[in-house]
């Protein structure tokens, strides 16, 4: 068999948000037994919502899609003002998953809208984090930033009323970029006390930038609707691994891709299994000879405490 080495990235895969949102659905299913009602994937990762729906789960796009009388988790992405307002109204019990880190930036954008100030969203259009973002607050209230061109184009009422938050799963240099056009564009702009985007994503990315130079192939386990796992493969590509590539599981790879790969990164997005990663490495023993190499630029011991309610 052909010698291969693998790159294997740490941090990796679980932060602390997905862990403790995967454990709310359990303890709930645990608490008040099957079934147990979640609005939206509560982590994306089809891996983990297919272990939780064999457990009792149930998964729903709408609060309109639950009924009354059975509990309803809200995902870690976080949710518009109005689910839990609704949830409320219809005397449902619920239990709110979003990540604390999420949930930082939905007290920031209130503190700023408290006070007066027009907010801009660095973020991606449509993604639920976005969505759950700007439903803090009424409509038009927060505007979004994509692209740095965004930030170059965007009109504001008063410069100095001004400021932004940002999604927590993205690229962290794509993101400065934004913010040096917003803030060469309007240097009184307020920002964020603490960086928005979460230790878990930068943690990640720092681990795929020591990985990538010198990798022929960087393999990312990650769904294709997760952020944060999607910027990963940006992040290997810019940081000079010849070619990067996003997979679901080992049973994705194409191993045509291979040809000529004789150094393997391997990294994981933070919705993303450990038994992922162990299988892909099982899958690529099969086929080569392998040597394992661990690319480490920091430990994480961040822990979130679960809800009250399941605590009780």
């Amino acid at each position: 068999m052909l010698p291969i080495t693998i790159r294997l990235c740490a941090p990796r895969g679980f932060c602390a948000g997905v862990d403790r949102a995967i454990q709310i659905v359990e303890e709930a299913l645990r608490k008040w037994g099957p079934p147990v009602y979640v609005r939206h994937e509560i982590v994306h990762n089809a891996h983990v919502v297919e272990g939780l729906r064999q457990k009792g789960a149930v998964f729903v796009e709408e609060l309109t899609d639950c009924p009354d009388d059975r509990p309803v988790v809200f995902s870690a992405h976080g949710v518009p003002k109005s689910v839990p307002a609704e949830a409320s109204q219809r005397d449902m019990l619920y239990v709110d998953a979003t990540c604390p880190l999420v949930s930082k930036v939905h007290v920031e954008a209130q503190k700023h809208f408290d006070a007066g100030r027009d907010i801009l969203l660095i973020g991606h259009a449509g993604h639920p984090e976005v969505v759950g973002t700007m439903g803090q607050l009424p409509e038009n209230a927060i505007r979004l930033i994509e692209t740095p061109a965004d930030a170059a184009d965007i009109e504001v009422a008063d410069a100095a009323n001004l400021a932004f938050v940002t999604q927590t799963t993205l690229s962290v240099d794509d993101t400065s970029e934004i913010i040096e056009v917003l803030r060469s564009r309007f240097p009184e702009i307020a920002a964020p006390h603490k960086e928005d985007i979460c230790y878990a994503t930068t943690n990640r990315q720092d681990a795929v930038k020591a990985m990538a130079a010198g990798s022929d192939l960087v393999l990312v386990i990650g769904a294709e609707n997760s952020s944060n796992s999607k910027r990963l493969v940006d992040v290997a590509l810019r940081a000079g691994a010849r070619d990067a590539r996003l997979i679901a599981s080992a049973d994705f790879i194409d191993w045509d891709w291979m040809e000529g790969v004789a150094t393997l990164g391997i990294t994981a997005g933070a919705s993303a299994p450990e038994i992922l990663v162990e299988d892909l490495i099982a899958e690529c023993r099969k086929r080569f000879e392998v040597r394992v190499e661990d690319v480490r630029v920091t430990d994480e011991d961040v822990v979130f405490k679960l809800p009250r309610v399941l605590a009780e």
